[in-house]
């Protein structure tokens, strides 16, 4: 069982590493790693620069997790999907990489379960759930993804990327093999997450 605590609301400091989920910001000295959902990713600024992060600490009797968002509503809809019975922390992070805010208040406003199912973790039971105790619980927020471009071999990032969101190593290296050549890290997850929710 997870328990969250009001402390560490915001984190600014210097982006040192990005190993999807995963990134280590530098805060005067202290390094944070911090897990984000690829939505957050992909608009991360290159290492060495400066970022801005919502963050989330989660304290489990294993490990403290901070979990970090490039913006209010993303930090906002983690919130709400974690107070849900059989969504978790992972799966709440994976449900924010493989949709939108607005795209899962879309089909939460629309009850689309199958969607929802399209997600690693999610099974039809919880997608009814996360339907039913969402409703009218997330506003039509928007905010875009902007990809940026990493050296062409980042497929083996890609891959890990895929596979930490939960899906098959069959599933991830499909999908990375269908990326085109020289696809940056941020753009192939956004492409592999595309390609595996069809």
């Amino acid at each position: 069982m997870m328990k969250a605590f009001p402390m560490i609301g915001r984190i600014a400091g210097i982006l040192l590493e990005k190993n999807p989920p995963q990134i280590l910001v530098d805060c005067q000295g202290v390094g944070y790693e911090i897990d984000v959902p690829m939505s957050t990713f992909y608009n991360l600024p290159a290492p060495g620069e400066k970022v801005v992060l919502y963050t989330h600490l989660a304290i489990r009797e294993d490990a403290h997790v901070l979990f970090g968002f490039g913006n209010h509503e993303e930090r906002t809809t983690f919130k709400q999907l974690i107070k849900i019975s059989g969504v978790g922390a992972r799966t709440a992070l994976s449900i924010l990489s493989g949709m939108s805010v607005a795209d899962l208040a879309q089909a939460i406003t629309m009850q689309e379960a199958g969607r929802l199912i399209k997600v690693p973790g999610i099974g039809k039971k919880t997608a009814e759930r996360l339907l039913l105790e969402l409703k009218g619980k997330l506003g039509p927020e928007l905010f875009h993804s902007g990809g940026e471009l990493l050296p062409p071999d980042a497929n083996s990032d890609i891959l890990n990327a895929l596979l930490a969101l939960g899906y098959s190593d069959k599933e991830a290296t499909m999908a990375v093999k269908l990326l085109p050549a020289g696809c940056g890290v941020s753009d192939g997850i956004k492409l592999a997450l595309k390609s595996l929710s069809k």
